[in-house]
């Protein structure tokens, strides 16, 4: 248990939503921390399918052609990094939200400590896995998941694989209204076909499989299992009363996905709709 588990804290065990709305949650949550004095983690998964761009990727990286034919939306992150493709099954993702005083506001120290709770979940799990020990150079910059290795916020297994470890989970922090949020995406199988055909490139298929591993792969337990696992380590970290959404604020959250996580305008050039545009 942290520190921060003498505060209000909620975990949500959501229901799966396009990435939108997914995104613009994480927002409301934000104003819900500073206004309601109720900090949130949750668990998460995407449906349909989602590619997540980083917040200033270029759009031009994506293959707009593959994504409409394999019915994968696309959606920005306010967070920066390579795009992630967020599969259905093969992915699970969670979010920690609390006031920017409440934490570290050295940046490494922040991730160390929002990461305690998703490193006790992979080892839970049976997952041998730690911050990365050794950084890894870059294999294709617009993938986050192909990027360079940092040992600051990139999660290997083996824990003990130096240089050979592959990566399994990519975490990102933004500061919002005075709040910090950290979302994260842990692999827990592998879609290589989709993670490397969503970008407009070349690369091979192996090229994915041969930097990223997952958790059926490392301790070969089912999705559901993972899930609890993860929201269980999430939920005693802080300390959380299980919940759910508060009313209102799933409609302020589809509201700003047509404006901003939904809108062609900030997809491709990070502009924000204003509600008189929609």
């Amino acid at each position: 248990m942290s520190d921060l588990a003498d505060r209000e804290w909620r975990l949500i065990r959501d229901d799966p939503r396009a990435g939108d709305v997914q995104m613009a949650v994480e927002e409301v949550a934000a104003r819900t921390a500073l206004e309601d004095d109720l900090r949130t983690v949750r668990v998460y998964s995407w449906e349909p399918s989602t590619l997540s761009l980083g917040y200033r990727q270029d759009p031009e990286t994506v293959d707009w052609d593959y994504c409409e034919r394999e019915g994968i939306d696309v959606t920005r992150r306010q967070t920066g990094g390579g795009g992630i493709y967020h599969d259905r099954y093969a992915d699970i993702s969670y979010t920690i939200i609390a006031p920017a005083d409440e934490v570290p506001g050295n940046l490494m120290d922040c991730y160390d400590l929002f990461c305690q709770p998703v490193l006790e979940g992979l080892q839970r799990m049976g997952v041998d896995a730690d911050f990365a020990g050794a950084e890894q150079s870059s294999i294709y910059q617009p993938s986050c998941y192909l990027r360079d290795i940092n040992p600051a916020h990139d999660v290997v297994a083996p824990a003990t694989g130096g240089a050979e470890a592959k990566k399994i989970s990519g975490n990102a922090q933004y500061r919002q209204r005075d709040v910090v949020i950290q979302h994260g995406s842990i692999s827990y199988d592998l879609e290589p076909a989709h993670h490397v055909g969503v970008f407009d490139t070349d690369l091979e298929h192996e090229t994915f499989t041969d930097r990223v591993t997952s958790i059926r792969k490392e301790a070969g337990i089912d999705r559901e299992e993972a899930v609890d696992t993860l929201a269980s380590a999430l939920g005693e970290w802080c300390d959380a009363d299980e919940s759910e959404w508060q009313a209102g604020e799933l409609e302020a959250a589809r509201d700003l996905a047509d404006r901003k996580f939904g809108a062609d305008a900030w997809i491709r050039n990070r502009e924000v709709l204003e509600a008189t545009e929609r």
